[in-house]
């Protein structure tokens, strides 16, 4: 049977769609109108991938509509980008993109993922929505000690109060969200467990990788971009570095490292064998996110709290 590959760029009104094997292109609108009308057009058998970029905000009601009852595949845009200039494409149209994506998932044979659940879309938002807040918590906080004028001064006051109890509001809502989840409940325990996450950094962990607790060591390393990239070519050999992952993941887990170097006893260890070895503090505080993580990891896949490391 032919697997059909369907590749679709999102954007804020329309959907562009190709269909790889039959050469077919449509465009329909990013509504619930056309999600129904693109139903209609796909192939009705051998349905393999329907490969689409993450675009903020506009695909997330495509995810929702679409995802219980399609195959499909979220890439990375820098990935599929990269595919597109290697297949000779420098062109960068919606309909090229939704060719290129189609092309994409026929040739890695990109595997389905499930999709999320309703509570875990809103646990998204929610978060987002938190991170977008402690953010401006920051600038109004640096832009008040500059001021001079009373007036700025009491404006500035006014909405930094806002937004702390806009904050204070979603935490509270992220933890109702949580706890009403058995599955998701029982995580938030686990993780809170652990020397150096609080119960903001927890949930942002089961909200940023969702994955966690069905993955290896490396994997879940790799996924949040916590491991060393190495570099070397024939003779010569580069300074391995992190990069690429989940960014907003690495933010979330940067202030529980450095809690976790003072008050986990084990990490402290780890942290403290670093330095002794001359690695620089930064170094030896990604080391710990690292350890971290794959800590999380761990501890959900076997589903048990952490205990102290016997002496």
């Amino acid at each position: 049977m032919t697997e059909n590959n369907i590749g679709v760029d999102i954007s804020k009104s329309h959907l562009d769609v190709h269909w790889l094997e039959a050469g077919l292109t449509a465009r329909f609108e990013n509504t619930a109108r056309g999600f129904r009308d693109l139903t209609k057009w796909l192939p009705k058998t051998g349905m393999a991938r329907i490969v689409f970029e993450p675009t903020g905000p506009y695909h997330r009601a495509f995810e929702a509509a679409l995802g219980n009852s399609l195959p499909l595949v979220k890439v990375n845009p820098l990935q599929a980008r990269r595919f597109a200039e290697a297949q000779g494409t420098r062109a960068k149209t919606d309909a090229v993109d939704a060719r290129m994506l189609a092309r994409m998932g026929s040739a890695f044979g990109l595997v389905p993922q499930a999709a999320p659940s309703k509570e875990a879309l809103a646990l998204k938002e929610l978060h987002v929505a938190r991170r977008a807040l402690v953010k401006d918590r920051t600038r109004l906080m640096n832009r008040e000690k500059t001021l001079t004028s009373a007036l700025l001064k009491r404006h500035a006051k006014a909405r930094l109060a806002q937004v702390e109890c806009q904050i204070t509001e979603i935490d509270a809502e992220i933890r109702d969200l949580v706890t009403r989840q058995d599955i998701s409940a029982r995580g938030f325990e686990i993780l809170c467990s652990i020397p150096g996450l609080g119960k903001v950094s927890a949930a942002a962990l089961l909200t940023e990788m969702p994955e966690l607790g069905s993955l290896g060591r490396k994997q879940a390393a790799s996924l949040a971009g916590l491991a060393p990239v190495t570099r070397e070519s024939g003779q010569w050999r580069g300074k391995a570095f992190i990069r690429g992952g989940r960014k907003p993941l690495r933010d979330a887990l940067y202030m529980p490292a450095v809690v976790a170097m003072r008050f986990n006893p084990d990490l402290k260890r780890k942290y403290d064998s670093l330095r002794a070895a001359g690695k620089p503090a930064k170094v030896a505080i990604i080391a710990l996110m690292r350890k971290l993580i794959e800590l999380a990891n761990t501890l959900l896949k076997h589903d048990r709290k952490w205990t102290p490391r016997a002496a």
